[in-house]
């Protein structure tokens, strides 16, 4: 999947979005994804898409 950037802020929706910095710290904590720098995410590969959908959840 390669590197991803997270958005600045949270726009709350239900689900969160993609780019979320939430459900990236999620990913990354769940062990799909190192932190770069601040707001930067890179992925090995493509997460499973039950995590990306409970990282997503509010």
């Amino acid at each position: 999947m390669g590197v991803k950037k997270a958005k600045k802020k949270c726009c709350k929706d239900k689900p969160r979005c993609k780019t979320c910095p939430v459900v990236l710290k999620r990913l990354s904590d769940a062990g799909f994804a190192t932190r770069i720098d601040l707001r930067t995410y890179e992925f090995d590969g493509k997460p499973p898409k039950k995590a990306v959908s409970e990282a997503r959840s509010r």
